[in-house]
């Protein structure tokens, strides 16, 4: 059945009951999605150690997750065109945190590695609709604070996945680490079920390939379209191969820390937080090129920071890339649906597929450079995507 848009009265607005459900259901969904999707980050060290693998290969438990999750958002995106966006939502955030419980039973790394590539589907149903959900539904002028606030629940279950996991295990073993992420993302799929409110912007739309591979051309010819889509690509590879690898930067002399020591680093996670809401509402006031140039800037400055021996000085490198990551990701993922004039789920899709590829890329390359320079080659990586993304971000300014 086609649904017909509703006056924009009935668009969320900031202050209001609605706007409180809407983003305390997305706050969980993506507090779950994060923490389900990087519970394994922490863990890389254990598991080249307990599966007698290497950095490398280490990496696929998180690289293959996001390898897959990438192109199977764009066929989440299409079918939420047709049947809806909560239901898929509900569903594939519930998958994901059973399939994440299950791994804590796993007695082989293949066998780990393919519950890992599951996740990755099942996760499809929840990022780029959710994005989605908020251009549809929430009014032009708190889209801004809304995908900010999406985006701060990402930070806080990013953070939380990577310190349960990290403690539990030191105290534990990895399994009951990954067990009680698993466990936490069907606590945060209920309360996304309860109080998310239907959409009522949402028009269900034919399943026609042929109109279908013609958005998909559209957006792709659209430049600036494509510049965010870099920006998400660049900025995503840069934080993922930032956090792979300082695990193992801290493990090592002088460092040495402990392993849970060492996910302690994590904690930065809270300065994401903050600026996803911040600098999304910021970005709504003084414009989105000027923001995302900032942003971009800083994890630029960050990394190169963190090559000071000084833990201080890593530490506050590893905040810089954080902040500046999730400060440009709320900016740039809340300008894609404000351009995309239909099929908004689609071009939300491309986006958090370039996004997913970026961090798959980086992940396992990152390992690679690890293998052959250490953190002074991750560093090298990390810092040539943050100058690509600050050369897009002067060239995307004028767009503002």
């Amino acid at each position: 059945m086609t649904l017909s848009a509703p006056p924009e009265r009935f668009l969320i607005r900031h202050r209001t009951p609605e706007f409180r459900r809407a983003n305390l259901a997305l706050f969980a969904g993506g507090f779950a999605t994060f923490a389900l999707l990087y519970c394994v980050q922490p863990l890389l060290p254990v598991f080249a150690r307990d599966f007698q693998v290497s950095a490398a290969r280490s990496s696929l438990a998180l690289s293959l997750t996001t390898a897959l999750l990438a192109p199977a958002m764009i066929v989440a995106g299409i079918f939420s065109e047709v049947r809806g966006r909560k239901t898929i939502m509900v569903w594939s955030l519930f998958a994901s945190a059973l399939l994440t419980f299950a791994s804590a039973f796993v007695t082989d790394w293949r066998g780990m590695l393919v519950i890992r590539a599951a996740v990755g589907i099942s996760f499809a149903g929840l990022p780029a609709i959710s994005m989605t959900y908020v251009s549809e539904e929430i009014h032009p002028g708190s889209v801004g604070l809304a995908m900010g606030l999406l985006i701060a629940g990402n930070g806080l279950g990013g953070m939380t996945g990577r310190l349960l996991a990290s403690y539990v295990a030191d105290l534990f073993s990895w399994r009951w680490a990954v067990g009680s992420i698993g466990v936490v993302g069907l606590v945060a799929t209920y309360i996304f079920w309860r109080t998310l409110p239907p959409s009522r912007h949402f028009v269900s739309r034919a399943l026609r390939l042929e109109q279908i591979a013609h958005d998909f051309a559209m957006q792709l010819r659209d430049a600036r379209l494509i510049a965010l889509y870099a920006i998400g690509f660049l900025l995503m590879g840069a934080l993922v191969a930032s956090y792979n690898y300082v695990t193992y930067h801290l493990l090592d002399a002088p460092y040495s820390l402990s392993q849970s020591g060492a996910g302690t680093i994590f904690v930065v996670y809270l300065s994401g937080i903050f600026a996803s809401a911040w600098i999304g509402s910021m970005a709504d006031r003084r414009g989105r090129g000027r923001m995302l140039l900032l942003m971009s800037s800083l994890v630029f400055v960050g990394i190169v920071l963190s090559l000071a021996r000084s833990l201080v000085f890593v530490v506050l490198g590893i905040v810089a890339v954080t902040f500046g990551f999730f400060g440009g990701h709320s900016v740039a993922s809340s300008w894609v649906g404000l351009r995309a004039k239909h099929a908004k789920a689609q071009a939300s899709a491309l986006y958090l597929f370039f996004y997913y590829i970026g961090a798959s890329v980086a992940g396992t390359v990152g390992g690679v450079v690890w293998d052959a320079a250490h953190w002074k080659g991750v560093v090298l990586l990390v810092g040539a995507m943050a100058l690509a993304a600050v050369g897009i971000a002067m060239f995307n300014t004028r767009w503002a």
